[in-house]
């Protein structure tokens, strides 16, 4: 949802923004990709290994704190999703002025990989970098590859 959120910061407070990092987000509305009825029957009764099949590859063997805030009440489980399935960004994007890194994980399936080039797409001069292999939490396995992809963005560097 912070991918989500941020969009909408950078394109109607830009002089907040002066790099942009977006990694397994989507635009939202009638464009994007939704996941599979599959995927969401299966997020509507999600377990633990349900979050980490659909997080991480099976060679994953790390601690994860992406599954959600177990402090979360059902109520506020509840308007969180309503608020994510909601999102339409898709005519405020090319209003972003910030640069803007867009990563994604070629098998994700909570948010497909095929909203990424559809932001980088609506976002004026966006970078794409596609990450082979990784799903909703590439970012958090594959960190030793995507560090130093994130810090050269963020530093200006190519």
């Amino acid at each position: 949802m912070g991918g989500r959120v941020a969009q909408f910061l950078a394109a109607h407070h830009p002089s907040l923004v002066s790099r942009l990092v977006l990694a397994c987000t989507s635009p939202g509305g009638v464009h994007a990709f939704e996941r599979s009825n599959e995927i969401r029957q299966r997020l509507a009764t999600a377990r633990r290994d349900t979050l980490r099949e659909l997080f991480y590859t099976p060679a994953w063997s790390g601690h994860s704190h992406l599954f959600g805030d177990p402090t979360m009440s059902p109520p506020e489980a509840r308007a969180h999703l309503r608020a994510s399935n909601r999102h339409d960004a898709w005519d405020v994007l090319p209003r972003i002025e910030a640069p803007t890194l867009i990563l994604h994980g070629t098998d994700d399936l909570m948010v497909p990989s095929a909203n990424a080039p559809l932001l980088a797409g609506r976002i004026p001069d966006a970078t794409l970098h596609l990450h082979e292999g990784g799903r909703h939490g590439f970012f958090d396995e594959f960190a030793d590859d995507l560090t130093p992809v994130i810090t050269a963005f963020l530093e200006g560097r190519p």
